[in-house]
C-alpha cells in the first residue's frame, strides 16, 4: 500500500513538474483585453511624453528650493594651508633701516643713504576660518521666490496639457483601431458569403441553371472582397501598433480591444457648454500663469531700486613658522574674527532697470492680445465641434438606416435568385450596395467619434484638473 502511495506521488509530481513551465508559457504570451478607459490608464502612467512633464514638475518643485536657500543662513568654513617656497623681500627707503632698528648708529650693519631689504613673510602658514553670513533685506528675495512658485504652477499646467493631449491621441488611435476592426469583421463575412455565392452559381452553371458571365460577375466581386479582407487584416495590425504606440507600451506586447461599437455608439453626449469656462483649456491656464510671471518680473525689478543688507561674521584661527612641524604646536594658533553689515545702495545703473520695466510692459500687452485671440480660437473651435459632432452623428443614423435597408434588399434579392425568380446581376448588385452601405457606415461612425474627441478637447473635459475642485 506504501508503495503505490509513493509511485503516486512521484507520478504527480513527474506532472507538476511538466505541467508549470506550459502553464507560465501560456500567462506570458496571454494577450490582454484593454477598453478605452485602460488604454487611458496606461498611458497616463507609461507615456515617456508624460514621466517628461512629471519630471518638469520636480525640477520646479527642486528650483523653488534652490530660490528659498538663499534667504536662509550661507555658512562654511575653510583649512588653508601655504607654502612659500620663495618669501618675497620688500624694499623701504633708504633711512628707514634707523626707524625700524637695523642700521646707523646701531652697529653700521646698514648704510643710512641706501635702501633696505627685507623678508616679508614666512614660508610656512596655515589659518581655519568658519564664515557665515544672512540676507536681512533683499526685495527681490521675496519677489523670486513667489516667481519660483507661479513657475512650479506653471510646469504643472504643463503636465495637464501634455495629459490631456495625449488623452485625445490615445481616444482617436482606439476608436481607430476599434472601427479597424469591426470594419474587418464585415469585411470577412462579405468575402464568406460572396465565397458561398460564388460556388452556389458555379454549381448552376454546371448544371446548365447560370451562365459563365454569372460567374465571371460573382467572381470579380470576390477577389475585391478578399483583397479587402487581406488589407483590412493589416490594416488593424497597424492600427494596434499605432495605438500601443501612443500608450507608451511595447509594440510586442499582445492586446485585444474589449469594446465594441455597439458600447459607445449610444452615447453622444458631451458635457453642456454652458458651464464651460475658459479656465477649463490648460492653453488658456498656461497664458494667465505667464502673465503671472511677467508681472512678477515687473515687481522684481522695482525692487531692485531698494537698498540690500546683509550681514557677515568669520572666526578662525592663523599660524606660521619657518620649520613645518611648528604649525602642529597649538600654543602658537592665534584667533581672528570680524563681523559687519553690508549695506548696498543703488544710485545709477545706466537705466537698466527702467528698461526691464518697459519691456516687461510691452510683454503684458502681447499676452493680453494673445489672451483675446486664444478666447476667440477656443469660442470657434467649440462651434465648430459641436457642428461637425452634430452633422456626423446625423449622418451616422442615416448611414444605419441605408445598411439596415441594403442588408435586407441583399436577403431578398438572393432568396429569389435562388429561387429561380431573380437574376444574377440583382444579387450582385445588391451586394455591392451592402458592401458600400458598410463602408459608409464606419466612414460615418470613425466620423463621428473622432468629433466627439474634438468636442471634448475644445470643451477641456478630455482630463480632469485634480486641484481644480
Amino acid at each position: 500500500m506504501k508503495s503505490k502511495f509513493s509511485t503516486v506521488l512521484a507520478v504527480l509530481f513527474i506532472v507538476i513538474v511538466f505541467q508549470l513551465p506550459a502553464q507560465e508559457s501560456d500567462t506570458t504570451t496571454m494577450t490582454e483585453a484593454m477598453s478605452l478607459e485602460d488604454c487611458l490608464e496606461y498611458a497616463f502612467v507609461n507615456s515617456e511624453n508624460i514621466q517628461n512633464a512629471l519630471l518638469d514638475i520636480q525640477i520646479a518643485k527642486a528650483d523653488v528650493g534652490v530660490t528659498k536657500a538663499q534667504g536662509l543662513p550661507q555658512i562654511d568654513a575653510s583649512v588653508v594651508y601655504t607654502n612659500n617656497f620663495a618669501v618675497p623681500t620688500v624694499y623701504l627707503p633708504a633711512g628707514a633701516g634707523d626707524f625700524i632698528g637695523g642700521g646707523g648708529g646701531n652697529g653700521g650693519q646698514t648704510p643710512s643713504d641706501e635702501e633696505v631689504a627685507l623678508r616679508f613673510g614666512i614660508q610656512h602658514q596655515s589659518n581655519a576660518t568658519i564664515n557665515a553670513s544672512q540676507m536681512i533685506f533683499d526685495g527681490s528675495y521675496f519677489v523670486g521666490l513667489k516667481a519660483a512658485r507661479a513657475f512650479a504652477e506653471l510646469t504643472r499646467k504643463d503636465y495637464l496639457l501634455t495629459k490631456s493631449n495625449i488623452a485625445e491621441q490615445v481616444s482617436k488611435a482606439y476608436y481607430t483601431a476599434l472601427v479597424t476592426k469591426e470594419r474587418t469583421a464585415d469585411l470577412e463575412s462579405n468575402y464568406q458569403r460572396l465565397d458561398s455565392l460564388l460556388n452556389e452559381t458555379t454549381l448552376m452553371f454546371e448544371n446548365g441553371f447560370a451562365e459563365k458571365i454569372d460567374v465571371d460577375r460573382i467572381k470579380v466581386q470576390y477577389n475585391n472582397a478578399k483583397t479587402q479582407y487581406n488589407n483590412a487584416i493589416r490594416s488593424t495590425e497597424v492600427s494596434l501598433l499605432t495605438l500601443k504606440f501612443q500608450m507608451g507600451m511595447p509594440i510586442d506586447t499582445e492586446i485585444e480591444l474589449s469594446e465594441t461599437i455597439k458600447d459607445i455608439e449610444e452615447n453622444w453626449s458631451v458635457e453642456d457648454e454652458s458651464e464651460f469656462q475658459y479656465e477649463d483649456r490648460f492653453e488658456f491656464s498656461q497664458l494667465q500663469q505667464n502673465k503671472e510671471l511677467v508681472e512678477l518680473d515687473i515687481k522684481n525689478n522695482r525692487t531692485q531700486y531698494l537698498p540690500k543688507l546683509t550681514a557677515n561674521a568669520n572666526f578662525g584661527y592663523n599660524n606660521g613658522a619657518d620649520n613645518l612641524g611648528r604649525l602642529s604646536d597649538l600654543s602658537r594658533w592665534n584667533e581672528l574674527g570680524s563681523w559687519g553689515i553690508n549695506l548696498s545702495i543703488p544710485i545709477f545703473d545706466g537705466f537698466l532697470k527702467y528698461n526691464r520695466i518697459q519691456r516687461n510692459k510691452l510683454q503684458l500687452q502681447q499676452l493680453q492680445n494673445s489672451r483675446n485671440l486664444l478666447m476667440n480660437s477656443i469660442d470657434l473651435e467649440i462651434i465648430q465641434a459641436r457642428v461637425e459632432l452634430e452633422n456626423n452623428v446625423e449622418n451616422l443614423e442615416v448611414q444605419r438606416e441605408n445598411l439596415e435597408l441594403a442588408e435586407e434588399v441583399f436577403r431578398v434579392t438572393k432568396i429569389k435568385y435562388q429561387e429561380g425568380v431573380g437574376s444574377n446581376l440583382e444579387v450582385t448588385d445588391a451586394q455591392y450596395a451592402l458592401e458600400q452601405a458598410e463602408t459608409n457606415y464606419y466612414s460615418a461612425m470613425y466620423d463621428a467619434l473622432i468629433a466627439k474627441v474634438d468636442l471634448q478637447k475644445a470643451l477641456g473635459v478630455l482630463i480632469e484638473d485634480p486641484e481644480s475642485n
